[in-house]
């Protein structure tokens, strides 16, 4: 039975389903999801279990002001806002749900890919603008290239997945994992990837490694022309990096869910925003690879069950 003293504290929209499970599990919770880090700070202490999305870190000052938190759970894949190692310090379980987008990312990315293969973007703008430009928009054919994917997690998999029907190689790099290869993914070493990559893919988590990992030196080292594809997380990757090799023809086209710095007016202060978005080899959407209409149901069902599952264990 859940202990009587649970109470969880909900800051973030989520899906009904969430809030339903939680009712008929009898587990007490209060949904505030305006709430923001300075009225949720105000409160926390009174709460054993926090739910969020990405609205604000859970830093080394806020897990201070809960000394009663048990459970973080994070609505999402990742869990780079929130601090996991001072969390598990303080005997703090964490909870995501990357099983819930996992389907949505992979397909979104493939269509970003197929975008810019196929110069969707440049065609669809220049066909309303009265151009009519059928050699300029020729694009290319995916089946026979090799797709490189960085991660094999949730993702990474359901990416693999999404491409079986597309008859390309898929190999994968997890520098965590071994014994991996399956029927959609044949596991290699990054030498290998470097090699082979016609396609780029990153599956990887933001951690203090992987930060700015895809830089320069990085890029340097792939032996082919490749189309570079990041869904994962923002600060993973140097964009004057990648707008340099774009520019050397290294990089073919590039697609991103996700950059270093999200939202305005703080991204359109970035001093290579308006080359990145000028650039017609670049295809952009604002963090919502993993935010399909599916997603927001599956995400709140799965961190429910699981949030379920730890209190009642």
């Amino acid at each position: 039975m859940t202990n009587p003293l649970t109470r969880l504290l909900i800051v973030d929209d989520i899906h009904p389903i969430f809030l339903a499970k939680l009712q008929a599990s009898n587990i007490a919770f209060d949904y505030q999801p305006t709430f923001g880090r300075e009225e949720t700070l105000q409160i926390i202490a009174q709460y054993t279990g926090l739910v969020i999305r990405s609205k604000f870190k859970v830093d080394i000052t806020f897990i201070d002001a809960a000394p009663q938190l048990k459970l973080i759970a994070r609505g999402g894949a990742g869990m780079d806002n929130i601090d996991d190692g001072y969390a598990q310090e303080k005997g703090i379980t964490l909870l995501n749900a990357p099983e819930g987008n996992r389907d949505a990312v992979g397909e979104h990315m493939v269509g970003m890919l197929l975008g810019l293969m196929n110069n969707l973007n440049r065609a669809n703008h220049e066909v309303k603008n009265g151009l009519w430009r059928r050699e300029e928009n020729r694009g290319l054919e995916l089946g026979g290239r090799t797709v490189a994917l960085i991660g094999y997690g949730n993702n990474g998999q359901a990416m693999a997945r999404k491409l079986s029907g597309f008859g390309v190689k898929v190999i994968a790099y997890d520098k965590y994992k071994t014994g991996f290869s399956d029927a959609y993914a044949t596991e290699v070493s990054m030498e290998e990837v470097v090699k082979q990559a016609d396609v780029l893919s990153l599956h990887i988590p933001l951690t203090s490694e992987t930060h700015s990992m895809v830089d320069d030196e990085y890029l340097f080292h792939f032996r082919k022309p490749i189309f570079f594809l990041n869904g994962a997380r923002g600060e993973i990757v140097s964009i004057p990096s990648i707008l340099k090799a774009l520019d050397e023809g290294r990089i073919l086209g590039a697609a991103f869910d996700v950059l270093p710095v999200e939202k305005f007016p703080n991204l359109a202060k970035q001093p290579w925003f308006i080359s990145l978005i000028k650039h017609e080899r670049v295809a952009l959407s604002p963090h919502v690879a993993g935010w399909s209409v599916e997603s927001y149901f599956k995400i709140a069902d799965v961190l429910a069950n699981k949030v379920i599952g730890f209190l009642h264990g």
